[in-house]
């Protein structure tokens, strides 16, 4: 084992956040119902976040966080035409929100709650117009800079990498992109990579390394069965063979906070997610405020979670914000005592990883960032010295432990290996990203000098292939939620990366339909076909 870090405590927790949604953007259509998933992330949880973090650092309290920031996320946050439809989102949440005020009036159980949510949309306005002008890239970019937080990237579109690894060249492609497309957003190399659903295999590692990597995460048994078993556990970190560092999620203290029935979340206290009015009032009242008429959710809801009844009652914010505190309380007392334990029985400084998705605070879990704000400052308080914030570059840059072994094929989905994305509802995808993928291969391979449109549609065909990779379709189609929505972004990106390839392979590439692609899967602007290629091939 390396020396210690020089930091004091008995311990260290190392809290993470995966921030990522599924690339979606319809410049023909003015309301998609599609688009709104980004603009209640952005309203509910990435605004939100951004503003407890600020809060903190004005007052000087001294947090760390690690936040995986996904290309596809960035590409639509960086998106002029979904910033100005989130502009006309938030203007409409603004117009519906004083509606209910006035619908409300006399109405003791929801006129405040109106209220309320016409002051957060007001927040939200002027975080997004005049604090962080629109570009919350931006606003994430200087968050980093002040040292509280490591950013990360992922892979190009988030693609599930154990499934697309059969073709190697599929799997180097996402990792170096996310990795360039870091480097190229935020002017400094990533250190670390957040792998899509924390999925892993071995052969990813040369990439990795190849990409500059210095850790990723994945789940605790992708390091409890490597080889030779880790004598430490998940509690410290490991380095594989070829000198990659792994942190291995800590279940325990992610359950506190994930589950909904087991979890924080779950309290009868908090806000219902499901009990939104763009369900329970009269649809004619909201049909301006819905795309295209359609029934969804709106953000404004009444009811706390109250139990397993129908009959839901009314939401009491200051009673919510008081559990927060409390579980927030609870939570760093349950990290002492855990630290303070494991420190005594294995004679270390543990680390304690507590990975999370970051739409869960604010979106699904509405107090969410409240809870993180009280958890920062009840670890930072100077009676709390068991344990140490920390992220992962601080913690090696300081000497931090680590244990040599190769470790195991892993997720963090159901069962724990690949049956959440490769199984009776999906499985059938891959054989054709995995012909599509070789393909895309050989045509990137061919040494000879492309130029004018077939290199613009070699360069959309590899955005087309890389949006049928993400992992996001077949979670849909798994779960059964959107996945007729999931199953046709799927066969729309291959059939448009099939069509391409079929134009190539002619050499005669139809201008008007290219353009038309480019336009509307207009992510990664300065992609270059040729990191497609065999490596292999000179």
């Amino acid at each position: 084992m390396n020396a210690c870090p020089s930091k004091n405590g008995k311990g260290f927790v190392m809290l993470v956040l995966h921030a990522h949604l599924p690339y979606v953007r319809y410049p023909g259509h003015s309301h998609h119902l599609e688009e709104r998933w980004l603009f209640e992330a952005i309203t509910e949880t990435y605004l939100p976040l951004l503003d407890t973090f600020e809060q903190l650092l004005n007052d000087r309290i001294d947090f760390r966080l690690t936040l995986s920031l996904t290309p596809t996320l960035v590409e639509m946050l960086r998106d002029r035409l979904l910033m100005e439809r989130y502009q006309r989102y938030l203007a409409g949440l603004m117009e519906l929100s004083g509606k209910e005020i006035r619908r409300t009036r006399g109405d003791g159980r929801f006129h405040e709650l109106a209220r309320m949510y016409w002051k957060r949309c007001s927040v939200a306005q002027r975080l997004f117009q005049d604090v962080y002008r629109k570009d919350l890239v931006a606003a994430f970019a200087a968050l980093a800079r002040t040292g509280k937080v490591e950013l990360i990237t992922s892979a190009a579109t988030h693609a599930f990498l154990p499934a697309i690894s059969a073709v190697p060249s599929a799997a180097r492609a996402q990792v170096l992109l996310g990795a360039r497309h870091h480097q190229a957003t935020f002017g400094r190399k990533a250190r670390g990579m957040w792998l899509p659903e924390c999925g892993y295999v071995p052969e990813l590692e040369p990439v990795l390394r190849e990409a500059g990597m210095r850790f990723f995460f994945l789940e605790d048994h992708g390091l409890m069965r490597g080889s030779p078993r880790p004598r430490y556990g998940i509690y410290l970190p490991v380095k594989t063979p070829l000198g990659i560092f792994a942190f291995a999620r800590d279940t325990a203290s992610s359950r506190q906070v994930w589950s909904a029935s087991e979890g924080y979340p779950g309290d009868f206290d908090y806000r219902d997610f499901y009990r939104d009015i763009g369900f329970d009032l009269d649809l004619a009242y909201l049909r301006p405020h819905l795309p295209e008429g359609v029934r969804t959710f709106t953000g404004l809801k009444y009811f706390r979670i109250t139990g397993a009844t129908p009959s839901k009652k009314p939401y009491i914010p200051e009673k919510a914000l008081r559990k927060a505190r409390i579980h927030a309380g609870d939570f760093t007392r349950k990290r002492v005592a855990q630290i303070q334990g494991l420190a005594d029985m294995l004679k270390i400084r543990p680390v304690v990883t507590a990975a999370y998705d970051a739409e869960l605070f604010g979106h699904w879990w509405h107090e969410g960032p409240a809870w993180l704000n009280y958890f920062f400052r009840a670890a930072a308080a100077k009676g709390q010295k068991t344990f140490t914030l920390t992220t992962p570059s601080e913690y090696l840059a300081e000497g931090g432990p680590s244990e040599p072994a190769s470790l195991s094929m892993s997720s963090w989905g159901n069962r724990g290996y690949s049956a959440t994305w490769v199984d009776e509802t999906n499985g059938w995808i891959y054989r054709h990203l995995a012909r599509a993928s070789r393909l895309m291969t050989a045509v990137a391979s061919e040494r000879k000098r492309r130029g004018g449109l077939i290199k613009r549609g070699l360069c959309q065909a590899g955005r087309e292939l890389l949006l049928a990779q993400s992992s996001d379709w077949a979670f849909m189609m798994n779960t059964d939620h959107a996945s007729a929505f999931a199953r046709n972004k799927f066969i729309k990106h291959l059939g448009n990366f099939l069509e391409l390839h079929r134009q190539i392979s002619a050499g005669a590439i139809n201008g008007e339909y290219l353009a038309q692609l480019e336009a509307e899967n207009n992510l990664f602007a300065d992609l270059d076909f040729r990191i497609f290629a065999d490596p292999m091939k000179p």
